[in-house]
């Protein structure tokens, strides 16, 4: 089995020694779970980023897709949330070893992501219909994290201290901020977690589909930040980039009866919240600073 370069890399800066021993490991892995499930697989796709993503067919014949990644936390909150969504604007979640970091996935046919299909205003309409049909009131009993798990990279970039690209107190605004929104939410429902337009794609079977939640517990306004920050033009004018973040901001308000400004503060924690995880991985982060900035200048 051809493991991409780029994502072989990718697992071994983001998870070291134990990245490189599963590596090793993983061929192994996939015929294990090839023979356990009936699987017939293809080539992995290429444009993959943590985790190794296999088309196939099942014993049955129909499409699927395995799925697999380093164990974590984050592919266990992932297979609890599908579980959670039953399909229901979401990829459907076929069997699952989360111990061993495996998910098997319906594949999504033609896939084709929203922003290959629709244009910017009428995506960023899909996406608030797709927020609406995904978000559920967490069940009585559940192992989702919370938003303030996320947002506790605020407090390790204040023990690490303030240097670039963070010297001008973006850290601590952003900190602030994310204290009052939590602490102001009034409804806290399962959120995706990482809607943008790659994470969307369509079905002729089912219309707009849902791939890789990480499954989090929060305010409905967190959702709208990973959405903000994606499929912005390369190379644009600050002036013609804030233009599209506002038109998303005020459409974003409109579909899901929320502040247009409540929303555009959560998207800067998200930008800010972001940038520490790419800096954090290794990554550059700069961009995100700006948009970071940008959204700012939009709602304080």
């Amino acid at each position: 089995m051809r493991i991409p370069k780029g994502f072989r890399e990718t697992i071994e800066r983001v998870h070291g020694a134990a990245g490189r021993e599963w590596l090793r490991r993983l061929p192994q892995l996939v015929s294990h779970w090839r023979k356990r499930w009936g699987l017939e697989l293809s080539a992995p796709f290429e444009n993959l980023s943590y985790n190794l993503a296999i088309p196939g067919r099942n014993a049955t014949g129909a499409l699927i897709v395995l799925k697999a990644g380093v164990p974590c936390r984050e592919l266990e909150t992932e297979a609890a949330a599908l579980n959670l969504f039953q399909g229901a604007g979401a990829v459907r979640l076929l069997d699952q070893d989360v111990i061993a970091g495996v998910l098997l996935l319906e594949r999504i046919i033609p896939g084709v992501p929203l922003h290959e299909r629709q244009a910017e205003a009428e995506a960023t309409r899909t996406a608030a219909a797709l927020m609406r049909q995904l978000w559920r009131t967490p069940p009585a009993e559940h192992s989702f994290p919370s938003l303030a798990v996320w947002f506790r990279a605020f407090e390790r970039r204040q023990v690490g201290g303030g240097s670039e690209p963070f010297t001008s107190g973006l850290v601590v605004k952003a900190r602030r901020i994310f204290g009052e929104l939590d602490a102001s939410t009034e409804k806290r429902v399962i959120l995706h977690g990482d809607l943008h337009h790659d994470n969307i794609l369509f079905s002729a079977e089912r219309g707009w589909v849902a791939i890789d939640p990480k499954g989090i517990v929060g305010d409905r306004g967190y959702e709208v930040g990973s959405f903000m920050l994606n499929q912005l033009p390369t190379g644009a004018s600050d002036s013609a980039t804030t233009a599209i973040l506002a038109q998303r901001l005020s459409i974003f308000s409109e579909e899901l009866q929320i502040s247009r400004e409540r929303l555009g503060l959560w998207a800067f924690c998200h930008a800010v919240l972001s940038a520490l995880w790419e800096m954090e991985e290794g990554n550059e982060c700069q961009d995100t600073i700006r948009l970071a900035r940008l959204i700012e200048q939009l709602i304080l």
